[in-house]
């Protein structure tokens, strides 16, 4: 079996300054957003990684990316409506990346309810 990296083990196992902490945050929280293997990506880093902005963007995210699956199971109208969602995945992207909190319009209150989860 292949050893791994050094920086590996230093990443994952050692302390990290505050301003490290908020790049991973910042890193988890754009990664989330950029497909759904992104977003298992962005899990399994924040696994280790955890902060209340990166679970934040984790659960609207994953709200979106469930709206946008189901959204595209009804035909015409919800294709259509996937015109807003993409939309709102746009300005949660461009939050996520100026390190803000956007809560998605409608229903991201109740994403951030029911998908408490992702602590």
């Amino acid at each position: 079996m292949s050893k791994l990296p050094s920086d590996f083990d230093k990443v994952f196992t050692s302390k990290m300054s505050f301003e490290d902490n908020e790049k991973m945050a910042s890193l988890v929280s754009v990664m989330s957003y950029l497909t759904p293997l992104g977003w298992v990506v962005a899990m399994m880093i924040y696994d280790k990684h955890q902060s209340k902005r990166a679970s934040f963007h984790l659960r609207q995210s994953l709200g979106l990316i469930i709206t946008g699956a189901i959204f595209l199971l009804i035909p015409l109208v919800g294709w259509f409506l996937n015109i807003a969602v993409v939309f709102v995945w746009t300005l949660s992207l461009y939050s996520a990346v100026k390190s803000k909190a956007y809560k998605v319009p409608l229903l991201g209150t109740f994403y951030q309810e029911q998908l408490d989860f992702i602590k």
